[in-house]
C-alpha cells in the first residue's frame, strides 16, 4: 500500500520497501509472503543485514542512495494503523529520496 502510494506521486527520488528476514527465521518465509507483494530477502551470514544495521524486530531501516542508514523506524512502537505514525514514516522515506 504505502509503496503503491509513493509509487503514484511520483516522488523525486526512487524509494523501494522490500523485507528482509533474520537469520534463523527461514520457516516463516512462507507465510511471510503468501498473498503478499512486498519483495522479500532472506538474511544470510555471508550478507547479515540484521547483525551489521543493529535492527530490533519489526524495524524500517531507510537507507540512502548508497545503501547508507539515515533512519530506523519501528513498526512495533509505531504501529502504522495510527494515521500519525504512517504519515510520519512515509515522511521519513521522503526527505531520505529527496536527499540524493
Amino acid at each position: 500500500m504505502l509503496q503503491n502510494e509513493i509509487e503514484a506521486e511520483s516522488w523525486e527520488g526512487d524509494v523501494r520497501i522490500l523485507g528482509v528476514n533474520a537469520i534463523g527465521e527461514e520457516g516463516g518465509n512462507a507465510t511471510a509472503c503468501a498473498g503478499k507483494d512486498l519483495p522479500w530477502l532472506q538474511e544470510t551470514a555471508d550478507q547479515p543485514a540484521w547483525t551489521l544495521w543493529d535492527v530490533t524486530y519489526r524495524d524500517v531501516v531507510i537507507l540512502d542512495g548508497a545503501n547508507r542508514v539515515v533512519g530506523v523506524y519501528n513498526l512495533t512502537s509505531q504501529d502504522l494503523a495510527d494515521p500519525g505514525n504512517y504519515l510520519a514514516l512515509k515522511a521519513m522515506l521522503r526527505a531520505a529520496a529527496e536527499s540524493r
